[in-house]
């Protein structure tokens, strides 16, 4: 059986780092590219990007800020995309009011620090809250998101602060997903908490919740063997409903 390929898509000023750590187990039997937004500043022209470089089918995983963009992609085109995962995310768009202004503050004074100070500063500001707790200790970790995050510049950093600032309400997408579909989170996010994602699985009908112990908003990159099986049993449900339709 020919496997659906899988396209991984990173989040905020993230690569094929918060992937690497998976690929003995995805890449064994199945084609696995990760998607790079270049200087894209919206999360449509982000999924556009991805429908343009892929093939006719696929399935689709993405990590925060890229799992939004799978919802753009969806919402463009469905007809196209044979499963989907969306990893330590949300769906609504930036709050009216008080709380968007403060969101939009706290975006704004980490573009700040990566203007003045270097992505590299900004990236050891934003990790504090983004793992476990205890994985601040860990030193290879950190250096590997401090790494990642190094690799981009500050004006990729403002285009990317611009997409999610304007990020479209992915209600309705979810609402009409009709293929397999997998919502993960670390139970430590606490960003992109396990409230957020139960509610999410909720609107995805047949969508399955993996709630990922010991890990933060980097679960990926924190708990990969977990991750990975998670994901795997995902990329199952997906061979198998393509099997059947192919029969």
């Amino acid at each position: 059986m020919n496997l659906t390929p899988l396209i991984l898509v990173p989040g905020l000023m993230c690569n094929h780092i918060v992937w690497d750590p998976l690929m003995p187990w995805l890449a064994k039997d199945r084609t696995c590219t990760v998607a790079d937004h270049a200087d894209a500043d919206s999360l449509t022209d982000m999924a556009k990007r991805i429908l343009n470089d892929a093939p006719d089918q696929m399935v689709l995983a993405g990590h925060s800020m890229g799992a939004r963009v799978v919802l753009e992609a969806l919402r463009l085109a469905p007809h196209r995309i044979k499963g989907v995962a969306l990893l330590d995310t949300g769906y609504l768009p930036r709050p009216a009011g008080e709380a968007g202004l403060q969101e939009e503050q706290k975006r704004m004074a980490l573009l700040h620090i990566a203007q003045v100070q270097g992505v590299r500063a900004m990236a050891r500001e934003w990790v504090q809250a983004m793992v476990h707790p205890t994985r601040l200790q860990d030193a290879a970790l950190i250096e590997r998101i401090l790494r990642m995050f190094s690799g981009k510049t500050a004006d990729v950093f403002a285009s990317q602060i611009q997409a999610l600032l304007t990020r479209p309400d992915g209600t309705d997408v979810l609402r009409t997903i009709s293929v397999p579909t997998l919502v993960l989170c670390g139970r430590q996010d606490s960003w992109s908490p396990v409230v957020q994602h139960e509610a999410m699985q909720a609107l995805v009908n047949g969508s399955t919740l993996s709630i990922i112990d010991d890990a933060g908003h980097m679960a990926p990159m924190e708990q990969p063997q977990a991750v990975a099986q998670a994901l795997l049993q995902w990329l199952a449900q997906c061979d198998s409903e393509c099997d059947n339709q192919a029969r």
